[in-house]
């Protein structure tokens, strides 16, 4: 372990396991001091990592578009063989991102043992179900002989420029001094994992009466439901930023909040690597997959009891059996009284 001073980290999944990997990819710093660590991912992902102190080069891995099939994927596997890695750590579990470690000519290769490449890793590492993914990714340093670790959140570093940005964004919406802010976060990839967006509207308005002014985050696929949800809470106070922030600017904004409430969806995993109290909402999925908040104050909202819960690790476009009773019965009201908890605490105890 004494020869690496190369490392590549392949994680080119959803923006959330990317956020997750970072505590990994801070404990091999942490290990290998005088290493270099690059990180694969898929273009949408890179710019959260950027100015990120344990990264040296950030490599997109563009699956759906130029590096696309085997050319793509020769081609690419040739540019990394020229940075000459001793050691791969891939948290992916498919079989492309395994297939691609060892196209690149990397000796050691580390991936979990239900990957569906498991048998290109030189090393493959249990991978324990019943683990936060945060732990989960840290559990591959025991591929290579590390046991004992430290366990931290992910961080996030936006810019000087990123935090120029969401002030003028504040500013321009809600005057030279904002009021507390209270983050909002409707949107998720996958319907059955979706509160439903009156019900953000009317928290919206709670929280514009109470005095908070409300910001709407998600991405530019998240415009159209953030502009429905500031017209159903009446518009006044509320704020939308779906869109037209990048994600180290949505993590900077996150940051000015109060808390922040949201689905199961990359937003919370942006909450957390920036310390922002997050008010989780689950249908669908359920914490004990692996991807619930870790904040000591972070409250999960979900509908327990139910024998069709969960009814699959990802969330799916329908209800498959047409109820959607995990989210009907997460009420507006009961979503408040969580939030009201958090923000009647003292600031200093909720950071």
């Amino acid at each position: 372990m004494r020869s690496v001073d190369r490392i590549l980290v392949i994680q080119t999944a959803f923006l959330g396991d990317v956020i997750l990997t970072l505590p990994l990819v801070a404990a091999l710093k942490e290990f290998f001091a005088s290493s270099s660590i690059d990180v694969l991912v898929v273009p949408r992902s890179a710019n959260v990592l950027a100015g990120h102190p344990a990264i040296r080069r950030i490599i997109e891995f563009d699956k759906r578009g130029r590096d696309g099939g085997l050319a793509g994927l020769w081609r690419l596997a040739s540019e990394l063989r020229r940075e000459h890695y001793n050691l791969a750590v891939i948290p992916h579990r498919s079989l492309r991102s395994a297939a691609l470690a060892l196209l690149a000519g990397i000796p050691i290769r580390i991936g979990f043992a239900t990957s569906s490449g498991r048998f290109i890793f030189t090393k493959r590492v249990p991978y324990d179900k019943d683990k936060h993914e945060i732990d989960r990714n840290l559990s591959l340093l025991s591929g290579i002989g590390i046991t004992t670790y430290p366990v931290r959140p992910p961080a996030l570093y936006p810019s000087g420029e990123d935090e120029s940005v969401v002030a003028a964004f504040l500013t321009s919406n809600f005057g030279k001094e904002p009021p507390p802010l209270v983050a909002l976060a409707p949107g998720t990839v996958w319907n059955t994992k979706r509160w439903h967006k009156e019900r953000f509207a009317e928290l919206a308005q709670a929280c514009v009466a109470d005095g908070f002014g409300v910001v709407l985050l998600g991405g530019s696929e998240d415009g159209e439901l953030c502009r429905e949800v500031a017209l159903l809470g009446g518009g006044s106070g509320i704020a939308n930023a779906a869109g037209i922030m990048s994600l180290l600017q949505s993590a900077a904004l996150i940051r000015r909040a109060r808390l922040l409430v949201c689905n199961d969806s990359a937003p919370l995993h942006l909450a957390t690597a920036v310390g922002t109290p997050i008010v989780a909402i689950f249908g669908a999925t359920v914490p004990a997959f692996g991807f619930g908040p870790v904040g000591a104050r972070d409250v999960v909202v979900e509908t327990r009891g139910l024998s069709c819960r969960p009814c699959t690790i990802h969330g799916g476009d329908a209800c498959p059996i047409k109820t959607f009773e995990c989210m009907e019965r997460i009420t507006t009201e009961r979503v408040y009284r969580k939030m009201k908890a958090l923000l009647e605490s003292p600031r200093d105890s909720m950071t």
